[in-house]
């Protein structure tokens, strides 16, 4: 792995220990103005403490000192693990050769004699320190490629012509390359995902690796579509820059937190359309009950018997919400025929209080023939969603809405149109991203979680399908275009053949 790795310190630390004021100040002159930082210690101990709490990159160290001499600190030193690697010099106005041997014995790295050379002695720190920084670049990048090399994330490094340079164990497996990390990587980024995952949302990959100019941060994904052998799998694509034209991408399994959102959004949808109407029909009675002391018994009784039917239907909205959430699983998974799609939209028309709900059918002779790859409880609760956002975003809260479903080549295409509010581009462009909502001015009173948009897209992509909005052409109001796989009644896999194709 060819990559730089910088010292986090930008200056090098030098621990200069002399028991003379003018020794210190001598050294203090010579490499002052050299950028280094300097630290000063007049005694053994006082070194020992100083290298503890400063960490030198190099000691300059004086042999001839009272009590504890130079020998003595260098050998401390040595059998401390924080400094065993630091460089000493020994200062010394001894040239003889067995102190030479004592004090490579006790582990210096080096000799200065007094009185030294200046040149030299700059000379010898700057080589000393380069040596040091290199080393701790090796030892970073040991450490740095051990991490990786384990990491349960996917790690690559791409360059300027998105080539892979470099990717981890976990980055291989996820892209089903080899798993030998000396043999060259052939192609793109872009072209490796593309052999097994579809890049959503596709605007976020069009300026691939930069984000697109525009477009505020959003998550980027690869999805690899359900099977009848195995469940959705997302990663998330996160990239950040090492260097110009240098690119470092972390790759990280989300697909347990997709199913749990997806999960909560599907209580949250059946909690909402299954337990508001009656639970507003028992609170109505009882509060009438509670205020109006003017009603006569055979009122009271007539209330009571309705607040017991609202109680009865809430207890068995109860029910019905707990049954859906013990087959949610299972029901995911199964099929649907553009003929249920009218009967479903019916019930959400009814649920919601709506006019007239058009549906029709284009290029299909036969709807009851043709599948696709979600379960009729699941497509209920996404026609739910873009009926009662096309209601809460309207005007009048009141939209004429219509659903066409359409073959178009292998897919089949539908299109939920209303007549509300015309969004700006940047709107169009986030709707699919959680949390956010189509309001001028976000202030969170728009009721709901901003959820609703987000897990339709995350369940469409999850099959293989696509998903876009856009405004009407012929006035206002918004289309929300859904391109879901065909399946024949007996098919039970997702389409997916054509996941590497670059629409």
């Amino acid at each position: 792995m060819k990559v730089s790795v910088e010292s986090k310190r930008e200056q090098a630390r030098i621990l200069i220990v002399d028991d003379e004021p003018v020794g210190r100040e001598v050294l203090e002159a010579l490499l002052c103005a050299q950028g280094y930082e300097l630290f000063f210690a007049e005694n053994g101990p006082d070194a020992l403490s100083k290298a503890t709490a400063h960490t030198p990159d190099l000691v300059l160290l004086d042999v001839m000192m009272p009590k504890m001499d130079g020998f003595e600190v260098c050998r401390r030193l040595r059998v401390d693990p924080e400094h065993a690697e630091v460089p000493i010099i020994m200062v010394t106005a001894l040239d003889d050769r067995d102190s030479r041997l004592k004090g490579i014995e006790a582990g210096a790295d080096d000799f200065i004699t007094k009185p030294f050379d200046r040149t030299e002695l700059r000379a010898r720190v700057r080589s000393i320190v380069r040596l040091n920084r290199y080393r701790h670049i090796l030892a970073e990048r040991a450490k740095f490629q051990w991490v990786v090399e384990r990491a349960q994330d996917g790690i690559l490094i791409v360059g300027g012509r998105d080539e892979v340079l470099y990717a981890n164990p976990q980055a291989r497996r996820y892209l089903d390359l080899s798993m030998d990390t000396a043999e060259t990587i052939a192609g793109s980024f872009s072209r490796l995902v593309c052999r097994r995952y579809r890049q959503e949302p596709r605007e976020m990959w069009t300026a691939w690796p930069t984000e697109p100019r525009g477009q505020t941060q959003a998550p980027r994904y690869l999805v690899r579509p359900e099977s009848s052998s195995a469940e959705t799998f997302w990663l998330q694509v996160d990239v950040a820059e090492l260097l110009p034209g240098m690119h470092l991408v972390h790759l990280n399994d989300v697909t347990a937190r997709m199913a749990a959102d997806k999960q909560i959004w599907s209580l949250q949808a059946q909690i909402s359309h299954k337990l508001r109407t009656p639970l507003s029909v028992l609170l109505g009675y009882l509060r009438i009950l509670e205020e109006d002391q003017s009603l006569s018994e055979a009122e009271r009784q007539t209330y009571l018997s309705s607040a017991l039917q609202g109680a009865v239907g809430l207890q068995e909205a109860i029910d019905a919400v707990l049954r859906y959430q013990e087959v949610a699983e299972q029901s995911s998974h199964g099929q649907c025929s553009l003929g249920e799609i009218a009967g479903l939209v019916g019930k959400i028309e009814a649920g919601l209080q709506l006019g007239s709900i058009k549906v029709s059918y284009e290029y299909i002779e036969t709807p009851g023939d043709i599948y696709v790859p979600l379960s009729p409880q699941i497509l209920e609760q996404i026609f739910s969603e873009l009926c009662e956002n096309a209601k809460k975003f309207h005007p009048k809260h009141a939209p004429t809405l219509e659903v066409q479903c359409a073959s178009v080549e292998e897919d089949i295409r539908i299109r939920v149109s209303d007549d509300g509010l015309t969004l700006s581009p940047a709107q169009l462009a986030q709707i699919w991203y959680p949390y956010y909502q189509a309001e001028k001015h976000f202030t969170g009173q728009a009721s709901g979680m901003g959820l609703g948009l987000s897990m339709v897209s995350s369940l469409i992509w999850g099959i293989g399908g696509s998903c876009r909005a856009y405004n009407r052409k012929e006035g206002p109001g918004v289309v929300v275009e859904l391109l879901l796989p065909r399946q024949g009644r007996e098919d039970s896999e997702p389409q997916i053949a054509q996941i590497g194709r670059g629409d």
